[in-house]
Parts: C-alpha cells; sequence; structure tokens
C-alpha cells in the first residue's frame, strides 16, 4: 500500500497564499498598473478605445491612448533591460544614457543624411545596416568608457557617467557640426513609426526583438548569475573564478547597445534630430523603472521582468497626466515624480522587509497571548481539578468519621 506524500502535506492557508503573493517582486507594478486601468475606465470609458484609421501617410494603422503608451514605452523599456543589469552588479546607476542616445541618433544621420532619397531599395537597406552597427560600436565604446570608469577604477557610477551626461550632447552637435538634420526620405520614418501595410507600430516589434534576444542571453549564459554574484559581494565571486571587472564592463557595453537601438528609433520617429532635446530626462525614467521594479538600487539580485513591468506603468502613467487639459505639460514630472515615490518607497526592499517584521512580530506576538491563554486555562483547570479532588478526600473523610 502506498501512501500520497502530497497529501499528507498541509495546505496553505488563504491567508498564507495571499502573503506569498503580496511578498512577489511583481505585486508593485502590477498594482500599480491595475490601478492605472481603472482609474482611466472609470475617468474616461473610451481611454482604451482601439481602432484602424489612415496615419499622415494615408495608410490604415492601430491608433488609440493604448497603442501611444505601448509604442512610446519601448524606449524605455528596452533601457530598462540594460540598466537593471548595470545597477545589478555595480551597485550604481548610468545617468547618462539619454546623452548617448543623442550621440548613436547623431551618427546615423551622419550616414544617413549623404544619401539620396531616390536610390533603390537594396542600396538604402544597406546604408540603414551600416549607419545602425556604426551606431551600436559608437555606443557601445562609450558604454565601455563608462565601464572602465567604474570597474577599473573604482568610480562611483553615477559619478564616472556624469562626464558623459554633460558632454555627450556636445559630442552628438560635434559630429554633425551643430547641423539641424532632417531627413526627407519616408522610408528611414519605418523603423521609428509604421511600415506601410504593418498596422502595428515598429518600435513595438524592436522592443519584443530585444525582450527576446536578452532572455535567451540570460538563458543559455550565466550572465544572470555573475551580475548578481558580483553585486552582491565582488570579493566572494572573485574568490570563486568570477572575474568583477569583466563582468562590470560587459554589463556597461550592453546597456550601450541598448542606447544605440533606442537612439536609432529616436531619430527614426522624426527624422531629424535636437541635440538638446531628445531623450531628454529618459535616464530618469529608466532608473525609476528598475526601482519599481523592486529592484535593490544597490546591486545584487534583480527581476528583469519587474524592470520592464515598471517601464510600462511609468509611460502609462505620462500618458495618463498628458490627457488631462487642466495639467500643465510643464509640471507633469512633478505629479508623475510624487506618484512614481509612492509606489517606490512601497516597493523598496527594507520597506517590505520592515512590513514583514512587523507582520513576524505581531505574529509571534499573537503566538504568545494564545500560549499564555492556553497557560491560563491549563492552570485554571488544573485549579478547578485539584479543588475536586480535595472535596472529594473532604467528603470520603467525612464518611469515615
Amino acid at each position: 500500500m502506498t501512501t500520497n506524500v502530497s497529501a499528507l502535506k498541509p495546505q496553505p492557508s488563504a491567508k498564507e497564499v495571499f502573503g506569498k503573493i503580496v511578498r512577489n517582486q511583481l505585486f508593485i507594478p502590477l498594482v500599480a498598473l491595475f490601478l492605472l486601468i481603472t482609474f482611466n475606465l472609470v475617468t474616461d470609458p473610451g481611454f482604451f478605445k482601439v481602432s484602424l484609421e489612415p496615419n499622415s501617410a494615408g495608410n490604415l494603422v492601430l491608433s488609440g491612448n493604448l497603442i501611444t503608451m505601448i509604442d512610446y514605452a519601448s524606449e524605455l523599456v528596452i533601457l530598462a533591460i540594460g540598466m537593471t543589469l548595470v545597477t545589478s552588479a555595480s551597485g550604481g546607476q548610468d545617468i547618462s544614457v539619454g546623452a548617448t542616445i543623442a550621440i548613436a541618433g547623431s551618427t546615423v544621420l551622419r550616414i544617413v543624411k549623404t544619401q539620396s532619397p531616390d536610390i533603390s531599395g537594396a542600396k538604402f537597406a544597406g546604408i540603414i545596416i551600416v549607419s545602425f552597427l556604426l551606431c551600436v560600436v559608437v555606443s557601445a565604446l562609450f558604454g565601455a568608457f563608462n565601464g572602465a570608469l567604474v570597474a577599473f577604477f573604482k568610480i562611483q557610477p553615477m559619478v564616472a557617467t556624469l562626464i558623459l551626461f554633460t558632454a555627450g550632447r556636445s559630442i552628438a552637435a560635434w559630429i554633425n557640426n551643430n547641423d539641424n538634420i532632417s531627413i526627407n526620405d519616408k522610408r528611414f520614418s519605418y523603423f521609428g513609426n509604421f511600415i506601410p501595410g504593418v498596422a502595428v507600430p515598429t518600435p513595438v516589434f524592436i522592443t519584443v526583438l530585444c525582450l527576446i534576444v536578452i532572455a535567451i542571453v540570460l538563458k543559455v549564459t550565466n550572465l544572470r548569475l555573475y551580475s548578481q554574484a558580483v553585486g552582491i559581494n565582488a570579493s566572494s565571486s572573485r574568490l570563486n573564478g568570477i572575474n568583477p571587472k569583466v563582468i562590470k564592463l560587459l554589463t556597461f557595453i550592453i546597456l550601450g547597445i541598448c542606447v544605440a537601438v533606442c537612439g536609432f528609433i529616436k531619430v527614426s520617429r522624426t527624422s531629424s534630430i535636437t541635440y538638446s532635446v531628445i531623450a531628454n530626462n529618459i535616464e530618469m525614467d529608466a532608473i525609476l523603472a528598475v526601482a519599481l521594479g523592486g529592484n535593490n538600487l544597490g546591486g545584487g539580485k534583480f527581476n528583469l521582468t519587474a524592470s520592464v513591468l515598471g517601464a510600462y506603468v511609468i509611460q502609462f502613467l505620462t500618458t495618463t497626466l498628458y490627457k488631462f487639459k487642466e495639467i500643465d505639460s510643464s509640471s507633469i514630472s512633478a505629479y508623475k515624480a510624487v506618484v512614481v515615490i509612492i509606489l517606490i518607497i512601497i516597493s523598496a526592499p527594507i520597506v517590505r522587509r520592515k512590513i514583514d517584521d512587523m507582520k513576524n512580530r505581531r505574529e509571534a506576538a499573537r503566538a504568545e497571548a494564545e500560549a499564555l491563554k492556553a497557560e491560563a486555562e491549563a492552570l485554571k483547570a488544573a485549579a478547578a481539578e485539584a479543588e475536586s479532588v480535595e472535596a472529594a478526600s473532604a467528603e470520603a473523610g467525612k464518611e469515615t468519621i
């Protein structure tokens, strides 16, 4: 006769299941997303309406607030991938990604601007590929520069990346001699908008491709394990055969590649570049996405899915605020900051640990109270039993007399 071991295990209570869900790292960003969805449904039932409408080129494309949010979150999601890895390995953040996006975009335009709009499709495709690859190389080199400062010179990431944060946009302007570049070939705008005949924005496909690539990389390599090990304790990881300097450098290079993709999308959206405005403050949103996902900004373990959700929450919040005409566009950052700060504080690991400690103390106090109550009842029962024994003895003595 065999015994079903699983049947002997005590089934978790509903309270335990709920507690496990609340402690999950995805809980806060999912709740924030749910609250934003509910708020928009209540205030504007048509907020999520999606329809097929002709765009400026006359092509039928998906249109609506939801499509806009998913589309314009693309760059932020791609940046959140690289920022999460950098944060995990280095225990700091790269604040130069916005300026490096300007450099990447300027590099692309430097190549494409010299070509005539009437060149053949094959030649144009070759130019786009070359410009993108050069953009990737340039951004990866700047990422390696930041990574070298952090890994080999042991400079704090925010301080190290402050160099490019300050000088990056000037470098971008220098690449094109500070000219205002505008690309007249409509085919160049396909990568940041819509491909004719395809109703879904092209950046959405690029984002999905980036997510698939990084998922495969994390699956088939030890990058996740090594990044977390270095972020938790670089000295211990070195003793286990991991080179912390190489891992930190590699994460910054990966972020540089992510920046290149974002720069390519950004300049393709407008077919031009404004050096002082392009990707302005996007580094702050990328860092907030990582924090909102519940990842420790001091390095160590990370959850890439949570960071991606955090990026969509931030873009969702931005889109929601923009729809209110009463809110001035210049003050949207302030409103967004208040909401994001609240969410980040709630999702911060130290806050969650304190909440768990308070819960554990309450449970311990409750268990102690129940134990005292049980002890008191036992003493009461023992006293009652002693009294009954004493009464029975007294009665027996009387009968004897």
